[in-house]
Formats: C-alpha cells, structure tokens, sequence
C-alpha cells in the first residue's frame, strides 16, 4: 500500500471511529434515552464522520492534483535552454525526468540502489545500465541535467507526499476531537448533516460545470497559440488541408468540415426515419408483450463499442459497397464509381446504424408524453388511427423530436472510429459518396499520435480543430433545448 493509500485508509478509519464514538457519547449524555436527544443518534455520528473525513480528504484531491503541477514547474526552471534547444521540448524532457524519477523509484524499491545513492548518483554512472537491469527502459542516454532534475523531482515528490499525509491526517484527527465534543444532547446534529450534504450536492453540481469551463479554457489556451503560429484566415478560409511539420502546412479546417458534415447528414438520413418509424410503431402499434421484447433488443444497438461498428464497415459494408459500385464488369451495376472500401457512405451507413437507437428512444419517450386524451378526442371525433399519428400526435411531439434529431446530429457530428475505419483520410471538398474523406475528429487523433512537438502549429491545431467541433456541437445542442423548451409548453 502507498502512502496516498494509508492515508486514505486512515482517514476513512478515524470517520468511522468517531461516528462510532460520537454516537455513543450522544446516548450517554442522554441518559442512553433517544428522547432525551435532539435528533436520531445516526445523525450524530453521521456529523463526526462527516468532519473528520470530507475536510481530510478535500486537501487530499487538492494536494494530488496540485503538487504535480508545483513539482513540474519547479523542475522545469532547472533545465537549461541549450538542452531544450537541442531539436526538443520543455515537454519531452519532462517526460524523460519523469521516467528516469520513476526508475530511480524503483530500483530503490527492489533495492538495487540505497535511498542515499539515488540522491547522489551522479552522470559518470552507467545510470541506463542500472535502471535497465529492474527492467526501466529509457529511450535515450541520460543527459546530467535530466537526471540532476529527475533526482529533484522524486526528492520533491517524496517530501510532497509525506507532508501531504502530515496535514492531511492533522486535519482528520481535528475534526475527529471537534465533532466528538459537540456531540451533547442538545446539539442540532440532524441539521448540520444535512447542511453538510446540501453543501456537498452543491460542490457535486459545480464540479460538472467547472470541468466545462476547464475544457474549454484548455482548448482556447492552445488555440490562441495555434493562432500566434499559423494565421487564422487560412484556417478558417482557406482551402486545403496538408500539414507536413516543416513549416509550409496548409491547415484549413474547411474540408475536414464538409467531410464532416457530408458524412453525418448521410448518417441522419439513415438514422432518421428508421429510428422514427421504430418509434411510432412502438409507441402506436405495438402490443405490451411485442414493446418488450423489442425496444431492449433495439436498444442493444446503443451499447455496442464503436470501434466493432468500424470494423463492421471496413470488413462488411465498405466490400459490399464496392460489389455494387465498383471494380469495372465484377461490379453488379458494370462501372467503377468507388475503388475501395473507405468512403462517406460507408461511414454513413454504418454511422446511422449506431444512431438509430438514440433516434428512436427519445422519440418513443417524446410520443409518449403526447397526451393520450388528444388521441382520444382525434379518433373519438372519426379519425383513423394514422390520422391521429400524422395530424396529432407527431405535430404534438415535433419540437421534441426536431430536439432528438439535432442531439443525434451532434453525436455523430463527433464520432472518430467510425469515421477513421470507414471513411479514410483524405481531407478534400467532393460531393462524390463514394470517395474517401476525412473528419474533424480523426485529424485531431492523428496530429496528437506519436512523439510531436506541442510548440508546432501543426500540433497546436488539433486544439483549435477541437474547440471548433466543440462550439459546433455546443450550438447544435442548444438549439435542440431551445427548440424543446419552447414549443414542448404548448401540449403540456
């Protein structure tokens, strides 16, 4: 066990103590009657527990995920520029000072080297030979000032950690004697718990928006940076993607957009009145028995990993494709219109598939809702059931249903595996289906994989692709609410 984990498992320890002990000092004050308490006497424990853990194990969260960062920051002022200079990064490097701590770690562990021999290992010693046999591999030779700051790293590391459980625990035993002594009969235990659990509610609510915020700062940072490198004009007005990392790239964002966009409206043109059609025939026609067996099955859909929905289209719908459009005579319509597999219908077909389930559950839940005394007044008034279905329940659910069609558009909108196994990679403007192309998304997956310089435009546009996709989706996702909350009063 870590020292992270014994902390951890003491503070949860010491929670549990004290709603034990705070518990019981409660009956005792009391005269061991309940009625002489003012609240149950779970509530009193609850709130020892409660202030002996939540405090604790707050700093805890805070001190993991600010440490590294303090530690990072400290280290990286240590590197000289001539190393950073040297065809690398302040990146790179770092990641090799953490490895190099990582392996220091563990030899001191299985006891190759002694704590003292770690700090004072010097450059003149065969530091890969000896972090290679425990079985560390370093990708390259140890320069002096990497394991000068790898050395630093994990002494700042270990200092970190130990007053981490320090304060961590001092805190923990505080609330632990504070919550025990305010455990009298007369003490409002009921109402400070769930104070208390209104506060953490409240920070639970919070953290979802803030990592929002988060998200999309990190993006703009990155893509202001982007936009110090590499004008802004050609990315947004240009006409050719080509990124080549030696400084002459071409990153327009237009035709991996029309990809994009090319490829999802093929998907919602599938997607659409399958899923709608499922709905109606769910929600309208189907018996109890036959409504289900079916919606589960249908949902089944919705729980299949996309990577197996790419590979569906490379290995079945992408050769099927060719059999009918392509190969010359072998084809069955005789001409040659695709030449592989990869294309935007093959990751369109494949694209609505995956999209079927999320069209037709919310719009059999929105259908639903369509209250059933206008059904009731429609074919008490002499109309057929599919009268009813076209001229009052589906213009009654329409302003849901629009909403569900935009969600699903902004779902695949931000697909990658389908896309990536189905589509190809080429990036251009063709109004052609049966060619290959390319999306936002698998861009920003290729410019990001491998060993890249994050101090390259050709790198930092991934960011910028990103926060594009993300205000694309953002729009479509509030005009679906919008749309949803607008017109969905008029039938309630």
């Amino acid at each position: 066990m870590g020292i992270t984990g014994f902390t951890i498992f003491a503070v949860i320890a010491l929670s549990i103590l004290g709603y034990i002990v705070a518990r019981v000092r409660a009956l005792a004050g009391a005269g061991g009657d309940r009625r002489g308490l003012h609240s149950l006497p779970t509530y009193y424990g609850t709130n020892a527990a409660m202030f002996t853990a939540v405090p604790a194990l707050g700093v805890l969260a805070i001190w993991l995920l600010a440490q590294p960062m303090m530690i990072e920051n400290r280290v990286s002022a240590m590197i000289p520029a001539s190393v950073i200079g040297e065809g690398s990064s302040i990146g790179l490097i770092m990641s090799d000072v953490r490895r190099v701590a990582d392996g220091l770690d563990v030899v001191v562990a299985q006891g190759a080297l002694g704590v003292d021999e770690a700090k004072n290992l010097s450059a003149d010693t065969d530091v890969r030979k000896t972090l290679a046999d425990v079985g560390v591999a370093l990708g390259s030779d140890v320069k002096p000032e990497v394991l000068a700051a790898a050395q630093t790293y994990r002494a700042s590391a270990q200092s970190g950690r130990l007053w981490m459980t320090a304060v961590v625990l001092a805190l923990a035993a505080i609330g632990f004697v504070f919550s025990v002594a305010m455990s009298k009969p007369d003490f409002r235990a009921r109402n400070t718990v769930e104070r208390g659990v209104l506060a953490l509610l409240m920070i639970a609510a919070s953290l979802a928006i803030l990592t929002t915020i988060g998200i999309v700062f990190s993006m703009l940072f990155e893509s202001i940076n982007f936009f110090r490198l590499h004008p802004w004009t050609d990315f947004f007005f240009g006409g050719s993607w080509a990124p080549n990392f030696r400084g002459d790239s071409d990153l327009s964002i237009l035709p991996l957009l029309w990809g994009t966009l090319y490829i999802s409206i093929i998907a919602l043109a599938v997607a659409v009145p399958i899923g709608l059609f499922a709905a109606i025939y769910l929600s309208e026609y189907a018996g109890p028995k036959v409504r289900a067996i079916a919606k589960p099955l249908l949902e089944i859909l919705a729980g299949i990993p996309t990577i197996v929905y790419g590979l569906f289209a490379l290995l079945t719908v992408g050769p099927a494709l060719v059999r009918i459009f392509g190969r010359g005579d072998e084809g069955l319509l005789g001409v040659e219109w695709m030449s592989g597999a990869t294309a935007v219908l093959t990751a369109g077909l494949v694209m609505g598939i995956m999209l079927i389930p999320f069209v037709s559950s919310l719009s059999d839940d929105i259908i639903n809702a369509v209250p059933q005394s206008m059904r009731d007044g429609s074919l008490g008034l002499g109309a057929t059931p599919s009268e009813t279905i076209r001229q009052v329940v589906l213009p009654a659910a329409l302003p849901g249903i629009v909403g569900a069609v935009l969600l699903a558009a902004s779902r695949a909108i931000g697909e990658t595996m389908i896309v990536v196994l189905g589509a190809g990679a080429i990036a251009k403007f063709s109004a052609n289906p049966l060619e290959a192309m390319t999306t936002i998304t698998t861009r920003i997956v290729s410019q990001l994989t491998g060993d890249t310089d994050f101090a390259s435009p050709e790198t930092l546009v991934a960011f910028a692709l990103g926060l594009t996709l993300f205000v694309l989706t953002l729009g479509l996702n509030v005009i679906a609410l919008y749309i949803v909350r607008t017109y969905r009063e008029q039938y309630d």
